[in-house]
């Protein structure tokens, strides 16, 4: 039974064991080691969960045509197997899933999973060159226009210059705003060089 069990959790990556728990294959996605220049596979490694413990719905069918035996015959014998396990780790005694890992119980009662190993697989780490491509073309947004990468960065070229070469047009303004209060000034207190000192009197005493 252990060869179906086994095969089962390859293929649904789940094993429901009534009254313990279920076994999941978890799958780690593959990741890049720029250091080697290397594009390595997706690995597979066994957890136990032992909140859930109820059989998928196509477990038994699945197990009685491997065995070969009738539905109701292979639900017997396989409540009985989940029984055995669990007395054995109540009792202390660890049980040795084959390729999967031991169940064992902790000094608290609580079962514990000690997977044997990732799972095996065949793949192999491919070379991966990072390639740069300077004239590549792709599309951004711009405000809201999209615009090609090329275009974008023209257009905030642009941008920039008109941004430095309108600086002299705000400093004009400011020299014309001053010659205006100026002209106010002298025409209010006359173009005699009294107009540009303080006219106030001070008295002293003695």
């Amino acid at each position: 039974m252990n060869g179906a069990l086994y095969s089962y959790l390859l293929q649904h990556h789940s094993l429901g064991i009534p009254g313990l728990g279920t076994i999941f294959v978890e799958r780690v996605p593959a990741q890049s080691d720029f250091v080697n220049r290397q594009l390595l596979p997706p690995s597979y490694h066994f957890r136990f969960n032992r909140y859930f413990d109820t059989p998928d719905k196509e477990f038994f069918a699945y197990l009685a045509i491997q065995e070969n035996l009738a539905d109701y015959e292979a639900i017997r014998r396989y409540n009985e197997w989940a029984y055995e396990l669990r007395s054995m780790i109540r009792s202390d005694n660890p049980v040795t899933l084959d390729k999967i890992g031991v169940l064992r119980k902790d000094h608290s009662g609580e079962i514990l999973f000690d997977a044997e190993r990732p799972v095996s697989i065949y793949y192999e780490p491919v070379l991966a060159h990072r390639v740069i491509r300077h004239q590549a073309k792709h599309t951004v947004l711009v405000g809201d226009r999209e615009l090609s990468n090329q275009q974008a960065a023209e257009y905030l070229h642009e941008e920039t210059i008109v941004e430095k070469e309108s600086w002299w047009i705000y400093a004009w303004i400011l020299v014309a705003i001053s010659l205006i209060i100026l002209f106010f000034h002298f025409y209010k207190n006359g173009f005699n060089s009294n107009a540009m000192g303080n006219q106030q009197s001070i008295r002293v005493s003695r």
